[in-house]
């Protein structure tokens, strides 16, 4: 009866484990993270991010309140400025179900000699990769880059929560804690 009650607390796991964003980020270590207060937006990077308009402000908006969470504000002469990527992919899993047959032994489930009937069920989500660029202002040169993969949704009312996870997954990473 006990492992009953687990069941449900295992299943939560495996759907919490599907809809997480896996994240990476790399950076200049030469850069001084520490001098950088201010941001804005690139625009001729944010103009070539391949989603809709509707997705853009979403993550816009998104990375407006995680970095003025990490007390950043927003300049027209910024110390840093913030530009996006986007791909697109299909993630297929194949799933082998064998099903019922009849073997040597009569009437089973399973593998062995025999014949039987067996199905193959596939599945094709979409998953997305979100690529936030900071570059130096000054020097125009990339100094961070953060990337957040996973599952997208094209429910328009969970969109703006999944898209938020994104973006303070990655942006969690950033500033990186530079060794001294």
């Amino acid at each position: 009866m006990k492992n009953l009650k687990l069941i449900p607390l295992l299943l939560l796991f495996i759907a919490a484990s599907c809809s997480s964003v896996r994240v990476n980020s790399d950076y200049d270590n030469k850069a001084n993270f520490a001098s950088y207060k201010t941001y804005a937006y690139f625009k001729n990077g944010i103009d070539k991010a391949e989603i809709s308009d509707l997705d853009k402000k979403r993550i816009l908006y998104a990375i407006d309140d995680a970095m003025n969470a990490k007390g950043f504000s927003k300049s027209e002469t910024p110390d840093v400025l913030i530009s996006i990527f986007t791909k697109e992919s299909q993630r297929v899993d194949v799933y082998n179900n064998y099903g019922y047959g009849w073997g040597s032994w009569g009437p089973r489930w399973g593998w062995g000699p025999g014949w039987g009937v067996g199905f193959n069920t596939t599945t094709v989500t979409p998953e997305g990769t979100l690529y936030i660029d900071i570059l130096d202002a000054k020097t125009k040169e990339l100094v961070w880059q953060g990337q957040g993969s996973g599952y997208l949704t094209t429910n328009a009312e969970k969109k703006q929560a999944r898209i938020k996870e994104f973006v303070d997954k990655i942006l969690a990473q950033y500033p990186p804690r530079q060794e001294k």
